[in-house]
Parts: C-alpha cells; structure tokens; sequence
C-alpha cells in the first residue's frame, strides 16, 4: 500500500480545507482525524503536539489526517466560534469515508480548543471508534454534551500546564469514567505543560502505550516510518 503523505484540498461548507493525509498501513488500521489548537491563538495543523499525535497513531499502523480549520493556513473562511470548525471536521471525515475506500474504522484526536471540537464530532458520528485528546480546556468549554460519553479514549495532560488548570480536567474525566462500559485512560504526563514542551517523547510514548493496550488488534511495531 501507498504509504506517502499527500497534501490535499477537501471541500468545505466554506471552501477548500486544507489538509494532510498518510494511508493506513493496512486495510484493518483505522484513520484517525486530528484536530489542532484554536485558530486565533497560532492553532494549526503543523502543531507540535497534534505532529506528535499523528506519530504515535502513524507508529501503530493507523492512518492520519490532520488539516486546517477554516482561515488558517489555505483554508477558506473565518473563525466562527465552534460551530464552523466542527463543520469542517465532519467535512474531512465524509471525505476520508466517501475517497478513500480503505478507511473502513475512525478515531479522533484533538488538543486544547481540538480536543472540544474532537469530543463533539464524536457525539455526532457513532461511526468512530476511540479518542486521544490533550490539554482538554474543561475550565474555558462545555463539555457537558458528553452524557454518555459513547466511546472509551485516553485523556493526556500535563502537570504544570499554566493555562488549563488540572482540578476541572480531573473532574472531566471522573464523569466520562462513570459512564457505564466506558474506560478512559488519564494520562499525566510529569514535568509537562500545556504543549508537553520538553516532554513530547514521553507524551508520544503514553499515547502509543494506549493504543497498544487498546487496540491490540492492528496496532503492531513496525519499522515503517514516515516524516510528520
């Protein structure tokens, strides 16, 4: 299988999205669609965490799609608050569902303001699987659509993060945990702050562990690589 990262265009409610896509390694791996930190705060698909993200799926077989949200970067149209980015993210998923045949199984991930849009696309598409999300702004967002939250995930944050303060973050991930047959696994990564800067290895190495333990069925190691 093709396993070369491709820079596309999807089309969006808005105009083209910009976007970045890396196959599967097989037809079994699921594709997981990243989401980066908020727009008007430098967010954008180059992102050192939502690259670290993608690599750790990548290592595992999965494929990765991560992209632009509307007036970042070539993507077409303005900041809208939410409702916007969250339109665009259902608008990569149909694109991966409907052009590329392999993509049979979806996850999602997201950090900061992507982990809020990542936790409501998955309220909105029962056909994804799981969840990694980072540095979750419980503090600042809404999270309270997750009644139940329908799929197990991994939650990561770091210790000494300076802009999302832990107390909400532990009281987030209590209530997703109390959902009956949900597991959700907290990582907290020592020593890290809001971006895991200095601590990506370690941040990169959780979310591998997780998925190893979660989904043992097509995560596997390989020396395939590729460059983020």
């Amino acid at each position: 299988m093709n396993c070369q990262m491709a820079d596309i265009l999807i089309k969006g409610a808005e105009g083209r999205i910009e976007a970045r896509y890396l196959p599967p390694r097989t037809l079994k791996h699921p594709v997981v669609v990243l989401l980066h930190p908020h727009p008007l705060q430098g967010g954008r698909m180059d992102n050192d965490v939502i690259k670290a993200i993608g690599s750790a799926f990548h290592h595992q077989g999965f494929g990765t799609l991560r992209f632009n949200f509307r007036g970042v970067g070539r993507s077409e149209g303005v900041y809208s608050g939410g409702e916007g980015e969250l339109n665009d993210a259902a608008a990569v998923v149909d694109w991966v569902q409907s052009s590329q045949k392999i993509a049979h199984r979806l996850w999602v991930a997201g950090f900061s303001f992507g982990a809020w849009i990542a936790m409501q696309l998955l309220m909105r598409r029962p056909e994804i699987e799981g969840f990694v999300i980072a540095s979750p702004p419980a503090h600042a967002f809404d999270f309270s659509f997750l009644a139940p939250c329908p799929v197990s995930g991994q939650v990561l944050y770091g210790n000494k993060d300076s802009i999302v303060p832990k107390e909400p973050v532990d009281i987030f991930v209590e209530k997703l945990k109390s959902q009956r047959g949900i597991k959700i696994e907290y990582t907290v990564i020592d020593e890290a702050d809001h971006s895991f800067n200095e601590r990506l290895d370690a941040f990169e190495e959780g979310i591998e562990k997780y998925l190893e333990k979660s989904a043992p069925n097509f995560c596997e190691h390989s020396e395939f690589a590729a460059t983020f």
